[in-house]
């Protein structure tokens, strides 16, 4: 049976309104040990939508799932396609406020981990050594039938060499790196095999459907154990592969801080939820910390 991404969850009791006060989360990282797992919403003030929030694209747009990819030749150059042209946006996208503020916590000490459901790269750009990337990353591509990893760019040129010319206008780019194309805009776009063996080339990112590699979950299990408290930023924990490490962390009697503007299926479980934008949120949180936050970070290379 193929599965469906979950597009949408309805809070099952009331729960108190969210506050505007920041001052549990600047307790909780004076404290230190704070593990972070953020979400699509922390990249949205870099250019990247979520899928949930507000003109969310999961309200236009379902993302492939794994079974469609590996199911048929046409799913996959329809999905080659719109993740080529995608790329091109996606890739020039930059670490914002969030992220930035993000790092120089990691900088300061204050940080025990960060575990990100995002593919986008932007915590590494802003400078996070060690975010456990949950789902992936489209930087890195995987050949189904050898396992060999390549890099993306180089995909990118490969896919450009055997596509000349290609250069349709997307209605919109999604969280995942693809590019919204009718048929008639993907045509018949040339997909490349993997160069060593001539393999099925899937991106190295979680699809729907696909699950979380068992050793990844079990080692951000060990970071929620390790932690003093968990900090969720920008995600609406929809899906279980984040929710998960929300329920670990309230079953350890560890607390649960939620910064995020809409409901989120973790809130139950929080001892607070702060609903404002998280540039400003955080940036502000660093400045009661007294801690600067870079002015700019290097794109991806």
């Amino acid at each position: 049976m193929r599965m469906r991404p979950t597009l949408s969850w309805a809070p099952t009791e009331d729960l108190p309104p969210a506050t505007t006060d920041l001052e549990p989360v600047v307790d909780a990282l004076r404290t230190g040990g704070v593990l972070v797992l953020s979400g699509a919403g922390i990249s949205t003030e870099s250019g990247i939508p979520d899928y949930r929030g507000e003109g969310g694209s999961l309200s236009r747009h379902t993302p492939m799932t794994y079974q469609d990819f590996t199911g048929g030749a046409q799913a996959r150059r329809r999905y080659w396609a719109r993740s080529h042209l995608g790329w091109r946006t996606f890739g020039r996208a930059r670490p914002n406020a969030g992220h930035r503020a993000v790092a120089a916590f990691e900088r300061h000490g204050l940080l025990s981990g960060v575990i990100t459901q995002n593919v986008d790269g932007l915590h590494q750009a802003a400078g996070s050594e060690d975010a456990v990337e949950l789902h992936g990353s489209l930087e890195r591509v995987v050949c189904l039938s050898c396992g060999a990893l390549s890099l993306r760019r180089d995909l990118a040129r490969r896919l450009e060499e055997a596509n000349t010319g290609f250069a349709p206008v997307a209605a919109a780019i999604n969280p995942d790196g693809d590019a919204d194309l009718t048929d008639e805009q993907v045509g018949d776009f040339h997909v490349v095999s993997c160069a060593d063996c001539g393999g099925i080339l899937k991106p190295d990112v979680v699809f729907f459907g696909e699950a979380v590699p068992p050793q990844r979950v079990e080692h951000c299990r060990g970071l929620v154990r390790e932690a003093a408290s968990l900090l969720v930023l920008g995600s609406s924990l929809t899906v279980m592969s984040g929710l998960r490490f929300v329920r670990y962390a309230a079953q350890d009697k560890k607390p649960v801080l939620i910064v995020n503007r809409d409901l989120t299926r973790g809130d139950p479980l929080a001892v607070v939820r702060v609903a404002l934008p998280l540039g400003a949120a955080l940036s502000a949180v660093a400045g009661h910390l007294g801690i600067a936050v870079d002015e700019e970070a290097a794109g991806p290379a």
